[in-house]
């Protein structure tokens, strides 16, 4: 995932994801949040302290995979579920001070963290043997090295400030803007290389709006954000004075007007999420007819593009807009805005004061996170950020057994079995349609673990002197990688997350789910575990997974994941009509201050969590072969399923942290997440008694029924 976010905002994986970078991938769905503002941040957000102690090992829950002492009994199961089934946990656990959201993602990140410190510090001691050993332990010593970091200060800036201030004019702009693909700064316009939607054969550029440096438009737009907004225009000033850029805080005040002119002509990340609207193919002549005002070709040729005619627009509309802005900007103002996001991009990499001022802002004021984490934790999302296959290699050959991949392909197997006897008994969907629908399923590629073919790095040169060299070499490798590709086809082999990294995703130009080894541990899958509970965390996610494939834009992708309109206008309203009655359930909650979920942002996520928790009950009952489920400490198999689903989701919030994700992230907050979809299964209402006149439940003919 990194190729597209670097040249959006260099900051991106270590600084909150500001908005420039949210094109990250396009046709990509993440099963947690960690694809969002918040945890991209937690996972990365720290410039000092000492090293300590962090366990390796796998996480244990219960005889029999669940942790029953995280319970509150004294919650009914209709009145909160997820209280019930982890309202003790949540009473007794405190966010870690370096964290702004905890739970059992963020527990399982520290834990394949520590297991990746532990493989680069042996790398660093030459007791690795791999072909990338010297490039892994040049990118984490020229983290490690504080000291040198301090050393430099703001000097690795200076060239590249040097180019910014030389470029008076708006193609000299433009030219800035395009080489950004392969460095620090930005763009008002974020470019990426991927897979085409209508072509998934082949690699396509896709050109979005960019050019914001807070988590979204309504931080600019919405007056409950004034103080937020107010406190970006103080870091603006900071960083810029401490680069030594000329009246820091008139600069500030420029940055941060002309970034709310561009807010306002930026899509919702609701629109955005529109498949349909957002695949817009023009030539280069084309492109540059619609959106005038922008030197297109001086741009294209620095970003290495001279020789591609095919640009697909995401938000289309936007894009002449932007151009616009742009034709009306003082060469003056984008010179500023450019530097400004330079500095931004390079701060994680930079002395201890730039990276403080980053922390301030986007850690603490826009996410409530109070302290920065340690620098190894941050030198390990470096590290894999850079070279992460190459780790991965390592990290795999030590923790991920073949057991555990065995017992994997198996629930997979019978979750891809469930899921086509529900699509043969759908009673809503045609004929015409289901049969496509089997088709898709019947095509599904799945990849476990780790990659069958690892990535090159021969290529990279990594200085252990030299961490800002370092992301800058980086940024530029993988750029040179995607744009080797446009001619070639794609790659059905290449994943998009190292085996190191906690979550999973579906492509729908691939129409594959993909598990990294390291979720394929307690509470998401224990070997050892009962199996009720298994099926309830990660039969759930691979549900989950797989129904991303029949989500609300999903669906629009056929089985050779070509996107293409292969519903009947019937299904697809009778469709609609059920997503948006599980939209407004979400939207029912007061989550904080009177904010809601926002039920067309989240909507893909939460019918891949109803429709996976659906499918992956199908499987746990098949998998019984007719037999009865045993009784374990006095609960059901059902019962157990659900508890594991529950226990998945435990998750905790700073107030920032939580506010930012209702405006920015698709996902519905965990606890909501945990209760929301078992409203509408039948079975949990038998499993846990739960009656009318309880706040959680819904009538039969309420209940959502899609999958």
């Amino acid at each position: 995932m990194k190729r597209l976010m670097f040249a959006a905002a260099a900051s991106a994986l270590l600084a909150g994801l500001p908005a420039a970078a949210q094109e990250a991938h396009p046709e990509r769905d993440c099963l947690d949040f960690s694809c969002s503002t918040v945890a991209l941040f937690a996972q990365g957000g720290s410039t000092g302290g000492a090293a300590v102690a962090a366990s390796t090992a796998a996480p244990r829950f219960g005889t029999w995979g669940f942790d029953l002492a995280g319970m509150d009994p004294s919650v009914k199961p209709g009145q909160d579920f997820y209280a019930f089934a982890n309202g003790t946990w949540d009473k007794n656990t405190p966010i870690p001070a370096d964290r702004s959201s905890y739970g059992n993602f963020a527990a399982l990140r520290e834990i394949s963290d520590a297991r990746t410190r532990a493989i680069l510090d042996e790398t660093v001691a030459g007791q690795v043997q791999d072909v990338d050993a010297g490039r892994i332990a040049a990118f984490y010593r020229s983290y490690m090295d504080e000291a040198r970091v301090e050393q430099l200060d703001a000097k690795p800036l200076q060239a590249d400030l040097a180019a910014i201030r030389a470029a008076d004019t708006k193609a000299e702009i433009a030219r800035l803007w395009g080489a950004s693909n392969t460095g620090f700064g930005g763009s008002w316009f974020g470019t990426g290389i991927s897979d085409d939607a209508k072509a998934p054969d082949r690699y396509t550029v896709y050109v979005g709006q960019s050019g914001l440096g807070m988590p979204d438009r309504d931080y600019y737009l919405d007056p409950k954000f004034a103080k937020q907004k107010a406190a970006y225009q103080d870091y603006v000033a900071t960083v810029l004075g401490y680069a030594g850029w000329a009246d820091p805080q008139e600069a500030a005040k420029a940055v941060v007007a002309w970034e709310t002119r561009i807010a306002q002509v930026h899509w919702t990340r609701a629109a955005s999420r529109d498949r349909d609207k957002t695949y817009n193919p023009m030539t280069r002549a084309e492109l540059a007819r619609y959106a005038p005002g922008f030197p297109w070709q001086e741009y294209l040729r620095a970003a290495q593009l001279k020789g591609v005619n095919k640009i697909v627009l995401r938000q289309n509309t936007a894009i002449p807009a932007l151009t616009t802005i742009f034709s009306e900007a003082p060469v003056e103002v984008l010179q500023t805005w450019s530097a400004f996001h330079l500095v931004n991009g390079a701060s994680p990499y930079l002395s201890k004061r730039f990276a403080d001022a980053n922390f301030e802002f986007y850690g603490k004021t826009l996410s409530g996170q109070p302290e920065q984490r340690e620098r190894w934790k941050r030198a390990v999302s470096f590290t894999d950020g850079q070279i992460g296959e190459s780790v991965g290699r390592v990290y795999v050959a030590r923790h991920f057994t073949p057991e555990a991949k065995s017992k994997m392909d198996d629930l997979v197997a019978n979750l891809r079995t469930a899921l086509q006897a529900r699509l043969q008994q759908l009673n809503w969907m045609g004929p015409e349609t289901k049969a496509k629908a089997l088709d898709k399923l019947a095509k599904f590629d799945v990849k476990i673990g780790y990659p069958s073919k690892w990535r090159d790095y021969s290529g990279l040169q990594a200085d252990p002197t030299d961490l800002y060299g370092n992301a800058e070499r980086g940024a530029a490798f993988e750029w040179a990688y995607d744009v080797g590709r446009l001619n070639k086809p794609v790659d059905e082999t290449e994943w998009g997350m190292t085996p190191q990294t906690v979550n999973a995703y579906y492509s729908s130009v691939k129409n594959e789910i993909v598990f990294p080894a390291a979720i394929l541990q307690p509470p998401f899958f224990d070997p050892d575990a009962d199996p009720a509970v298994n099926y309830g965390g990660i039969g759930g996610v691979i549900g989950h997974e797989i129904i991303h494939g029949f989500d609300d834009q999903g669906r629009k992708s056929n089985g050779d994941g070509l996107l293409t309109e292969w519903w009947t206008e019937e299904d697809e309203r009778k469709f609609e009509v059920q997503a948006a009655k599980l939209g407004a359930q979400y939207e029912g909650y007061d989550v904080i201050d009177g904010r809601r979920i926002n039920g067309r942002l989240s909507m893909g996520e939460n019918i891949a969590d109803l429709g996976g928790l659906t499918v992956a009950l199908d499987a746990y009952h098949r998998s019984l072969d007719g037999k009865p489920a045993p009784v374990l400490d006095g609960m059901t198999g059902d019962q157990r399923f659900f508890l594991g689903w529950a226990q998945v989701w435990r998750t905790k919030f700073r107030d920032e942290a939580l506010r930012q994700q209702l405006v920015t992230g698709p996902h519905s907050p965990g606890m909501f997440r945990a209760k929301t979809p078992v409203r509408n299964i039948d079975a949990w209402y038998e499993a846990f008694q739960v009656q009318p006149g309880d706040p959680l439940y819904l009538a039969p003919a309420d209940r959502v029924r899609l999958w």
